[in-house]
């Protein structure tokens, strides 16, 4: 079993479809500038309202990567 050290980052994303929209849209903004993404945690989750509706929705990510 190989031993694994993991740098992490913490991103935002959004969406106007929905939270697992925001949450692909962050990863492949992430993955841009990481290489070897291997995990992430949701750590909030927020909506903007626009004229008492859902305007969008909002995702914070802690990604975890492997350095090269």
């Amino acid at each position: 079993m190989s031993e694994h050290v993991y740098r992490k980052l913490e991103i935002v994303g959004s969406s106007k479809i929905g939270i697992e929209d925001a949450i692909r849209n962050a990863l492949a903004e992430a993955a841009k500038t990481a290489s070897n993404l291997r995990w992430f945690e949701v750590v909030e989750t927020r909506g903007y309202i626009d004229k008492s509706a859902v305007a969008y929705y909002q995702v914070t990510l802690k990604i975890g990567y492997t350095s090269d």
